[in-house]
């Protein structure tokens, strides 16, 4: 009776296990996340095993679909967008199934017609760059699903601009890893042009496919994907301020794209630099404001200089060369990078010759330069590379100066090496008394400045210069400051730009003096041409401004109604400025042409802007000098503003 009891119990539990399997089945089969086959569905199943399964067989399912599967694409790119470090759905076929989307809605135009799939291009090329953004596992899904191919062809205009951005920026991502370079680079010799191109029609082609058009003969996709979250009056004016920055991006990514290339490929040098115009452009393609954080072509640039190939094509290219220079001589981040390319050319014997006259004026006013965002000593550098094998005759490397260059590099032998060994000599008493006469001559300078004798003033600050004593830094940046502001009043833009990056230069940090920032930012304005650089220099200028107001250091009476606000004058300079560099101002109806009869004026007057001594207490930075911080700003602040007449007529303060 035991054994019979216990056979039973057993076929009672096998029976209840059967029983119970068999409703899971009925479960199954009712399940929605199978049964219809909707990626909604099957990513709400609760059971972790069940939702794999279905959300696997929704992926294998979608690229063969006939239905409109816009909406869950873009429930795919949510997903990306929140989680894209998360290997879930990549795993189950996520980056596959977008790969085989794109080659889908390449070869078939009506399904891609069809209600929302519109927007599956653009879509599925975002999710791939999502999921690639940071992962080299994931890289190497979308390489083994054949996504490279479908992006080259969207990046070379196979749909629109939209679809382009999209597709630049996955491209760069697979790029980026040692795993999946090698698969990209196989299509180096097709892909260089495509993103060279794009970069150099981009931001025309949004403009006049897009900004250029009605709201109403815009694609409605495309206003779809730039107006999505926005509601309101403004969507319109919104709408047009993401245009601009997708444009931007589409520029920052096909020139990032071509930077991975370059740095693992040297060959793809040769390649890139066929396009003398691009080259030409290359350093004033910025990505506009919005894109701070990018190197974007300054960058590109750079690799480019540290191939043979490449160097002999930008010292061949004037304007590259011109470009490098303005952006050496601004406020810019990458103003480090500018100088590093000027560097390598002139380091290069077969270089030389096709560099040195264009750069060495520039790089003569950045030789007080020490250190400079990641770069140390860099006027040492400078210094280096321009007296390197350099004779009393103006020779260099047995080739002849043109005159410009040759003084330049005479007048910086004569501060760094011969002036610099007769102080060394000197006593310390015999230094102090230069200081003192040096001292003397800025004050006569100040008195004939400010009585319009502005010539005269001139030849002071310049006597004050020769005797002051080298390591007298904040006399000498006062003086070059002084005698930049009577260069703006008598209209010499070059001189006073020059003036004021020297007094840049000396400042510590580099950059700090903010007089001279808006001194050099009237010059580039007053020269034409160079909107940008003055724009930098104003917005530098206005964060020194708005940053001594918060830390208090303007003088109590200076503390008014009235010095509450930024000056007008600076204000409507970077309104101007803003309105010629706007990423559109060259490519629509009459942009990019500052008015000519728009320059320094009785609008552009600043309180009262002559140095005093500036004595104060410093810091110390790293090299031993002094940081400034721009410490003798409060003669902004006076309430006084004083004004005379140039010989000229001009307003000066």
């Amino acid at each position: 009776r035991s054994v019979q009891s216990s056979t039973s119990k057993s076929k009672s539990k096998a029976m209840a296990k059967i029983v119970e399997e068999e409703e899971q089945e009925e479960e199954e089969d009712e399940d929605p996340g199978l049964s219809c086959g909707c990626f909604f569905c099957a990513i709400k199943q609760p059971d972790a095993r069940l939702r794999r399964a279905s959300v696997a067989a929704f992926f294998r399912e979608l690229p063969y679909s006939e239905h409109d599967d816009g909406g869950a694409v873009v429930a795919v790119w949510r997903a990306a967008m929140d989680a894209p470090d998360d290997p879930e759905l990549p795993s189950l076929g996520a980056i596959r199934c977008m790969s085989l989307l794109l080659a889908r809605t390449l070869a078939d135009a009506a399904w891609c017609r069809r209600g929302q799939n519109a927007c599956v291009p653009y879509y599925a090329a975002h999710v791939v760059g999502s999921y690639t953004i940071r992962s080299s596992a994931h890289a190497e899904l979308a390489v083994a699903a054949g996504a490279v191919r479908p992006l080259l062809a969207l990046l070379g205009g196979a749909m629109t601009w939209v679809e382009q951005r999209a597709a630049a920026r996955a491209l760069g991502h697979l790029a980026s890893y040692d795993a999946t370079f090698p698969a990209v680079a196989r299509c180096a010799d097709e892909a260089v042009p495509l993103a060279v191109h794009a970069a150099s029609t981009c931001i025309g082609d949004v403009y006049a496919n897009y900004v250029a058009l009605a709201p109403s003969k815009r694609p409605k996709y495309q206003r779809d994907l730039l107006t999505r979250g926005l509601v309101g009056a403004g969507v319109d004016a919104a709408e047009d301020r993401k245009a601009e920055e997708w444009a931007s991006q589409l520029q920052c990514w096909s020139l990032y794209f071509l930077s991975c290339l370059a740095s693992r490929d040297p060959s793809s040098h040769a390649t890139i630099c066929q396009d003398h115009g691009f080259l030409s452009e290359l350093c004033r393609m910025w990505g506009g404001l919005a894109n701070g954080d990018s190197p974007a072509g300054v960058g590109l640039l750079r690799l480019l200089c540290r191939s043979a190939v490449g160097r002999g094509a930008i010292a061949a290219c004037p304007d590259a060369l011109s470009g490098l220079c303005d952006l050496a001589q601004s406020s810019d981040d990458w103003q480090y990078m500018a100088i590093d390319c000027l560097l390598l050319l002139l380091d290069d014997h077969d270089t030389w010759h096709a560099v040195a006259d264009a750069t060495a004026p520039c790089l003569v006013d950045l030789a007080e330069l020490r250190r400079l965002g990641p770069r140390r000593r860099l006027g040492d550098a400078i210094t280096s590379a321009l007296l390197l094998n350099d004779d009393d005759d103006g020779h260099v490397r047995g080739r002849a100066l043109g005159a410009e260059a040759k003084e330049s590099v005479a007048s910086l032998r004569e501060v760094k090496i011969e002036r610099k060994e007769r102080e060394e000599a000197m006593s310390r008493d015999e230094l102090l008394e230069r200081k003192l006469v040096a001292k003397e001559k800025k004050r006569q300078g100040n008195d004939m400045f400010w009585h319009g004798e502005v010539a005269r003033a001139i030849e002071l600050y310049t006597e004050a210069l020769e005797v002051c004593p080298l390591s007298a830094r904040r006399e000498r940046l006062v003086l070059h400051s002084n005698r930049a502001q009577c260069r703006l009043a008598r209209r010499e833009a070059d001189a006073a730009a020059s003036d004021a990056t020297r007094a840049l230069s000396l400042a510590r940090p580099a950059n700090a003096h903010a007089r001279s920032l808006w001194r050099r930012a009237q010059a580039y304005d007053m020269k034409g041409g160079m909107a940008r650089e003055s724009l930098l220099d104003c917005l530098a200028f206005a964060g020194a401004w708005i940053d001594g107001r918060k830390h208090g250091r303007q003088q109590p009476a200076a503390r008014g109604a009235n010095q509450q606000k930024l000056p007008y004058c600076v204000a409507r300079m970077i309104g101007k400025q803003m309105g010629v560099t706007g990423l559109f101002a060259g490519v629509s109806a009459g942009g990019g042409k500052a008015r000519r009869d728009d320059r320094i004026g009785s609008d552009d007057r600043m309180p009262r802007c002559s140095d005093g001594d500036d004595d104060g207490d410093d810091e110390e930075d790293d090299d031993g000098d002094a940081c400034d911080h721009d410490g003798s700003e409060e003669e902004f602040y006076d309430t006084e503003l004083r004004f005379c007449r140039s010989v000229s007529g001009l307003p000066i303060m």
